[in-house]
């Protein structure tokens, strides 16, 4: 079994003997003034200085792996953690499943496997920028110090996958990880690579709708990384699993909340109007799970895919919980998708491996279907009508083979002129974002929160409501 020891007083916190590779110690103790100016310059900067109620990765075994107390964001110990193995690993999917993982890189699959990695660690800094301006309107203390938790635990994650371009991928590697501090998040000459990372997320009805929905693509992704034959990247994704499941608890908890909130405040109007009581309706609500769960949608990639069915054939990126599966090579089997053909939707079968992304995407729609299940259990306890829906998965999409195309949220194929007339109604506006500015005020009082947002049902690792998560006035 490999050692789930934890070296707590290096410089980078590690499980991986940085000790023992002082040229690899060397690069990394250099990168890391390199981050912290990121984090200064682009994190969340004007709470440098406070006192934040943080969880920290301690050890890397299933029982008290992290250690909860008060840190100033600057002197977070971001570490490297891989999961242990307790038997030799092996290569999961495709062609060479059941044989020996690679414990390093294979030269036939290096360009790929930097591209997943590069992919996947430019995601990590782009959220922090997206979201680094919410702390001033933070609806209460217990919020803010979830935004600031999910922040450092994204900035956590660049540092896994930085630690494998270091480690494996020589000078071009290193090359890589500086330029993921070079570009930002809806940068017009250096964005980030992903779509869904360049887009405003302006106030915290999208930073709830980004956890819930493109936090939730981030789960998809790492599992099916989980899943790779390269050993290094499915035992550091293993744990980053573990961290990311509170950042999707944010989200589902976050809008949930805002719901029930809504329908109280339903309740109470004499005409049933949620923002003459200043909160959010519901047809908003509506508007934002639309925008960011059609973005989210595009994270996986198009429908038809030469490089995802290349990704499974190679055993570097498998199907969700690939390990559960009754088999692993994908072949003489097809995938059912619509298509567009002559103006109308139309069957058609494809190659199941290259439609690999689209099973991924499967899996993602059904967690966030459960999702929309619970809020509308939320809505019918609190006595309102309203349910909300996911729109088609070929709605407002700017990835895939529905991108050419116009449909509406029922996924029917509509006009330019049709989408133009209807787009304020079904996704969200900038007299939207306005509306959310204007209601968002900062309540930085222990206990309490936004008029907009019903309290949680219990506090953090054990604490009050009304403890101080972040000590503003410290």
């Amino acid at each position: 079994m490999q050692s789930t020891t934890v070296d707590l007083n290096a410089k980078i916190p590690n499980n991986v003997g940085l000790a023992d590779d002082p040229k690899l110690l060397r690069a990394l103790e250099k990168w890391l003034p390199r981050y912290l100016e990121w984090w200064h310059d682009m994190g969340p900067t004007d709470f440098e200085d406070k006192p934040v109620f943080l969880r920290t990765a301690v050890s890397v075994s299933t029982d008290g792996w992290a250690h909860y107390d008060h840190v100033r964001m600057p002197d977070y110990r971001w570490g490297i953690f891989l999961n242990p193995r307790e038997e030799e690993s092996e290569i999961r999917c495709g062609d060479d499943a059941g044989k020996p993982a690679w414990h390093e890189i294979p030269g036939e699959h290096r360009n790929a496997l930097r591209r997943i990695i590069v992919t996947q660690a430019d995601t990590e800094p782009a959220s922090v920028e997206q979201q680094r301006m919410l702390g001033h309107m933070a609806p209460s203390l217990y919020d803010l110090r979830n935004l600031f938790q999910v922040n450092v635990e994204e900035g956590r994650h660049l540092w896994a996958m930085v630690y494998l371009l270091h480690k494996y991928f020589g000078r071009d590697g290193r090359d890589e990880a500086d330029e993921l501090l070079e570009r930002r998040s809806g940068d017009v000459d250096k964005p980030r690579i992903l779509g869904a990372f360049n887009q405003p997320c302006d106030h915290w009805l999208s930073f709830f709708a980004f956890t819930m929905f493109t936090d939730r693509d981030g789960k998809y992704q790492l599992a099916a990384l989980a899943q790779s034959g390269f050993d290094p990247l499915a035992r550091t994704t293993e744990f980053m699993l573990t961290e990311e499941a509170h950042h999707l608890f944010v989200g589902e908890t976050g809008l949930d909340r805002i719901i029930k909130r809504s329908a109280e405040l339903e309740q109470i109007d004499p005409n049933g109007d949620i923002r003459n009581q200043g909160g959010i309706d519901f047809d908003l609500i509506q508007r934002t799970i639309n925008y960011w769960f059609t973005y989210s949608l595009d994270l996986f990639g198009g429908e038809i895919s030469s490089n995802a069915a290349d990704f499974f054939a190679a055993g570097l990126k498998g199907r969700y919980r690939e390990d559960r599966l009754d088999e692993h090579r994908a072949l003489g089997q097809e995938y059912r998708l619509n298509v567009v053909d002559g103006g109308k939707l139309t069957e058609r079968d494809v190659p199941l491996r290259n439609a690999m992304n689209e099973v991924l995407r499967d899996s993602y729609v059904k967690d966030c279907e459960r999702a929309l299940r619970k809020w509308n259990r939320t809505l019918e306890a609190a006595g309102s009508k309203t349910r909300l829906t996911l729109p088609s998965r070929r709605f407002h999409r700017h990835q895939g083979i529905y991108t050419d195309h116009f449909f509406n949220p029922e996924g029917q194929l509509i006009t330019a002129d049709q989408w133009e007339a209807n787009k304020h109604r079904w996704v969200l506006t900038p007299a939207d974002n306005d509306y959310l500015l204007s209601i968002m005020k900062p309540v930085y009082e222990p206990g309490k929160f936004a008029n907009w947002i019903a309290a949680p049902t219990r506090g953090i690792d054990g604490q009050p409501l009304d403890f101080e998560y972040v000590k503003l006035h410290d």
